[in-house]
Formats: C-alpha cells, sequence, structure tokens
C-alpha cells in the first residue's frame, strides 16, 4: 500500500506530541514566589513558622547575593534570565537611554511593556519556546507588549491588589485542565519592601510584614492540599535583594558638588547615573566629584570595580556614583522629599550583607533539610531549566553546577 508523504508527516507530527505529552507529565510544578525586599536574616527573628518548616524538609541557603545594583527590577530580571544587568539591559528602575532619548521607569507602564529594553530571554519565553505553559501573578517583564515573550497566562500590575487574591489565582491556575494547567507560575509580593522603606528595617512595621508574608505561605500550602496537589508542587522563595538603615542626615547632593550645567541625573538613593551632553566637559566634572569623593564613589564606567559586572552597557552612562551603605545621593530637586531618605534603602554594594536575600525551596524535586551558603541569583535560571527539563540560553551568566546539588539525586 502506498502511503502520501502528507499523512507519513502527520504520522510523524501526532508521534512528536504524543511523546512530548508523555515528557511533560514527568515535569513538576514549580511556583517562584518574590518577597520584595525580604532581608537574608528577617527569619531569624522568630517571626516565621512557615520558612522554618521549608527550612526542616526542604533547602534553605544561607542567602541570595543579588546582583548589582542590589535594586528591584534588575534583580528581578536576573533571576528569570540568569544574566547579570548590564546583559539583559535592564540595569536600574530608571533609565536612560540617549541613543533613543527615551526614558525607562518603573512607574510608565507604557515604558515597563516595552520589549526594547528587555535583551535577555526570561525562563516563560524559553519554556514556552519549548511548550511548557507558564504563567506569571506579577513579575517585571512578564507585560512585555509582544505576546510571544510574555508567559501564556499573566496578570498586569496592580500595587493594591489583594494578597489572598494572588494565591486564589494561582491555585485557578493549578485547577485548570490539565493540558492547559501551566508547569511554571511566578508570584509576586511588595510589602517587606515598601515596609522596609518606609519605618526601616528593624521596625515593628517590617516584623509586621514578615510575619504576614509567612503566613501566605501556609495560606498557599493549604490551598495546594486542598486540590491535591501540595506533593506534585516546587515552591521556591527568593527575594531581589535586602534593606539597610538610611538617614536624611546622611545625604549629599551630587548635582551640586558636580557644578555641571549639561549633566542629566537619573537614579537617586544607593545609585546615580550621569549623563553629560558637552563630552568635553566629562573629565572636569569627574575631577570636581573625585576631589570631593567622600561617603560615595565617582566612576567612569570602564573604571567600575569588574565583580560588579557593571561596566560594559550605555545605559549606564558617561559617570556612575555609588553610595556608601547608609548613605544617600541626589539632586537639589530631591532636597524637597528629604523623607524619602529616613527609613531604609537597598541598590548599594551587593557583597554588603544588608543586600542580600532569602533563597528557600521545598518540593518533589529539592533535598530535604538541606542547608546551603550563599546563592548567586544568576544561577536560578539555569536551575529552573534542568527542573522544567527545558535547554537554556547559551549567552547567560548562571551555571548549574552553582546550584544544581540542592536538588534530589534523580534530577
Amino acid at each position: 500500500m502506498k502511503v502520501s508523504f502528507n499523512k507519513v508527516g502527520f504520522i510523524i507530527f501526532l508521534t512528536f506530541l504524543a511523546v512530548i505529552n508523555l515528557y511533560s507529565q514527568n515535569i513538576p510544578y514549580t511556583i517562584l514566589i518574590s518577597f520584595d525586599g525580604f532581608r537574608w536574616d528577617y527569619t531569624s527573628r522568630g517571626l516565621t513558622p512557615n520558612f522554618d518548616y521549608i527550612e526542616k524538609h526542604g533547602v534553605k541557603a544561607l542567602s541570595l547575593k543579588s546582583s548589582f545594583p542590589s535594586i528591584t527590577f534588575p534583580n528581578h530580571i536576573s533571576i528569570v534570565t540568569g544574566m547579570y544587568p548590564q546583559n539583559h539591559g535592564v540595569i536600574a528602575n530608571t533609565m536612560y537611554d540617549p541613543a533613543t532619548d527615551k526614558i525607562y521607569s518603573l512607574y510608565d507602564t507604557a515604558e515597563v511593556r516595552n520589549a526594547y529594553w528587555y535583551k535577555g530571554e526570561m525562563i516563560w519565553e524559553t519554556a514556552r519556546r519549548q511548550g511548557v505553559i507558564t504563567a506569571s501573578y506579577f513579575w517585571p517583564g512578564s507585560e512585555m507588549n509582544l505576546n510571544y515573550r510574555r508567559p501564556n497566562y499573566y496578570e498586569k500590575y496592580e500595587h493594591n491588589r489583594d494578597y489572598l487574591e494572588r494565591i486564589n489565582g494561582v491555585i485557578n491556575w493549578l485547577k485548570l485542565p490539565y493540558s492547559e494547567r501551566p508547569k511554571f507560575i511566578t508570584l509576586y509580593y511588595d510589602l517587606t519592601d515598601s515596609e522596609g522603606h518606609r519605618y526601616g528595617p528593624d521596625s515593628p512595621q517590617v516584623n509586621a510584614a514578615i510575619s504576614k508574608l509567612d503566613s501566605l505561605l501556609g495560606v498557599l500550602f493549604n490551598k495546594l492540599e486542598e486540590i491535591n496537589l501540595r506533593d506534585s508542587v516546587n515552591i521556591i522563595i527568593v527575594s531581589d535583594h535586602g534593606m539597610t538603615e538610611i538617614s536624611k542626615d546622611r545625604y549629599l547632593n551630587i548635582e551640586e558638588l558636580s557644578s555641571c550645567n549639561s549633566c542629566k541625573f537619573f537614579n537617586r538613593g544607593a545609585i546615580m547615573n550621569i549623563f553629560i551632553k558637552d563630552k568635553n566637559e566629562v573629565d572636569a566634572v569627574y575631577n570636581r566629584l573625585k576631589l570631593k569623593e567622600s561617603h560615595y564613589k565617582v566612576y567612569k564606567p570602564s573604571e567600575i570595580p569588574a565583580e560588579y559586572h557593571f561596566n560594559y552597557n550605555h545605559l549606564i552612562g558617561d559617570l556612575f556614583i555609588l553610595s556608601e551603605p547608609g548613605w544617600s545621593v541626589g539632586t537639589t530637586k530631591d532636597k524637597d522629599r528629604m523623607h524619602d531618605y529616613n527609613g531604609g534603602n537597598h541598590g548599594f554594594d551587593n557583597s554588603f550583607m544588608d543586600m542580600h536575600g532569602i533563597f528557600y525551596a521545598i518540593g518533589p524535586s529539592f533535598k530535604e533539610n538541606y542547608k546551603t551558603g550563599t546563592i548567586e541569583n544568576i544561577n536560578i535560571y539555569p536551575l529552573l531549566c534542568k527542573i522544567l527539563k527545558i535547554v537554556p540560553k547559551q549567552n547567560i551568566d548562571g551555571k548549574l553546577e552553582n546550584i544544581s546539588f540542592i536538588l534530589k539525586e534523580r534530577e
């Protein structure tokens, strides 16, 4: 009997789909949770019984080292791309691109969704290309204006969205028919970051935030139990950075110190990017700031210490300012907002322990009662690829061998 090429091709295609479906059934569900600004030592305050449970039955790292600078958007993107900020392109929460004269700000929804800024491939892009369904209940970069670069399911960010509603949204995704159900989901909460900025890391308000977030983990565990998936789901809890105390008495006006008329200043607090229109003025401004250098460092991009992996990106600017931990830099306009310089902040040297976050994991892929030292957040992307059984992008900075030891041997 003669079989047409089209029929043979169709049979091969159906066989391929069957193999992929069988393969995907062996992929565990994984929920990646970010507790923004949750410092590495917050779980030592006796307020976190659910974290204590994970420590006993899963994996706990001493800390999660942020990429530099230790700021929210750059580090969330580093976690899901495995790349340092200078390589994935999101080097700060606010960025100026002199090539296009455009400004990126986390408060500008249109630019946050503009795929132009995101140079790295995020885990949901990698997974989606390889047939793994993904979802995001908030995460920087998840709302890009290109459909194929977004998760299959996603929620547009609403800062005041009810915390329990977010968990219910995740559970609803996990209750979808099996063929439509995401294998990888992100979930995000800002509370420890918001309260840390407002009141400082050692405040009663931050302690209340720690307790509330821990209780949400208990809610998630219970709801997974209700849908009979508790033992089938990996839960990974991370934070993008830590928090340290600052004061309005430790504030420096870089605009005044630079005496620069052609400068544009972007970012404030721990870091500042300076763009100088008149390039003949760069050395003069640099020398003035260098001469007055106290409680901050001024760098030309090529001088930024190699350990920061932050030298080669045109968004860094002509000059870069890094504050000493606990100090803040700003401009004349920022003087009217001195209340912003009391409480807590981050963005400082990522080797400073106050800038470190958390890494906890529990579920079928992870060892039990296993403790390890500090993990770098760029290694999470290759770890997720291993768990999801997908091939990672090859141009990443993270390395699977730096983190794979936390997985059960069969992984």
